[in-house]
């Protein structure tokens, strides 16, 4: 498992939200400034999916990012797998005024470990911007 991380410092509920709204999601999950989520959709339940497009702005490459969630506890945990099987973990814990959120996945095969890292710490980089932004 690769485990990435970041503080927000926002409430929980805030928290939350942004990071299972579709409108907030398309505003963060992208790894760089070239890129971008123009659409997301998610049904956040045990069993169901999520699909978040993710793009060049250039028009170069897109792909989406598809999951079922397979454990949900509200403001504390997400688990979900995805497409190709790979298990993700994402914890909220509540410390020092701040939300500290944990994400731990299962690496890829075509990839370097440490390309992948920074890949999903940026996405994570991103998130907690845009929470501390609203």
């Amino acid at each position: 498992m690769i485990t990435v991380s970041t503080a927000v410092n926002a409430p929980i509920e805030k928290v939350w939200k942004a990071w299972n709204s579709p409108e907030h999601i398309t505003q963060w999950y992208f790894a760089s400034d070239d890129w971008h989520a123009p659409k997301a959709e998610n049904d956040l339940q045990v069993g169901k999916k999520f699909t978040i497009s993710m793009a060049a702005k250039d028009g170069s490459f897109s792909f989406d990012l598809i999951g079922e969630y397979i454990n949900i506890k509200e403001n504390e945990y997400i688990e979900y797998n995805l497409e190709d099987g790979r298990n993700v973990q994402i914890d909220f814990e509540i410390a020092d005024h701040k939300v500290f959120v944990t994400e731990s996945f299962e690496p890829e095969n075509e990839n370097p470990e440490e390309m992948q890292r920074d890949g999903w710490q940026a996405i994570l980089d991103n998130f907690k911007k845009h929470v501390e932004q609203i």
